[in-house]
């Protein structure tokens, strides 16, 4: 379990203003799959704030996972404190949709810069679950 079932107040990391035990939680811990593209994103974000490898392992296609994403991922998330999401714009990715895209801005900060990572993700649905499958990618320093 990711955090104490009897505080349902606890908001949730990916900026919707829910409570995590009804928002990303679900996703994360396997109960009931992300609807959307923009929900994955979503769930992707805060499973990078919480710590959950193999939930973004288990999230990403096939064909883009290697042997070493465990270790890399953890790596990012031990280095990295993550401090905002905004969701920028949205296409398609919706519940009957097969493929999406999800445009956002994370604010971060590591030991060495404090930055906003602009990406555009791409996001498929297989067997009823949306997949993340890559993204143009571009960090942005802050003032």
């Amino acid at each position: 379990m990711l955090h104490d079932h009897k505080d349902t107040t606890l908001t949730c990391p990916c900026g919707s203003n829910k409570p995590f035990s009804f928002c990303c939680e679900p996703a994360i811990e396997g109960h009931k799959p992300a609807a959307t593209a923009e929900a994955l994103m979503r769930s992707r974000y805060t499973a990078f704030v919480l710590g959950a490898v193999d939930y973004l392992i288990n999230t990403t296609v096939e064909e883009h996972r290697t042997p070493d994403d465990a270790t890399l991922i953890a790596e990012q998330i031990k280095a990295t404190t993550w401090a905002g999401l905004k969701i920028l714009n949205t296409e398609a990715g919706l519940a009957d949709d097969q493929e999406g895209m999800v445009e956002f801005i994370a604010h971060f900060e590591t030991d060495d810069q404090v930055a906003d990572l602009h990406e555009r993700s791409l996001f498929r649905k297989q067997d009823n679950h949306w997949f993340y499958v890559d993204g143009d990618v571009e960090i942005l320093p802050t003032e």
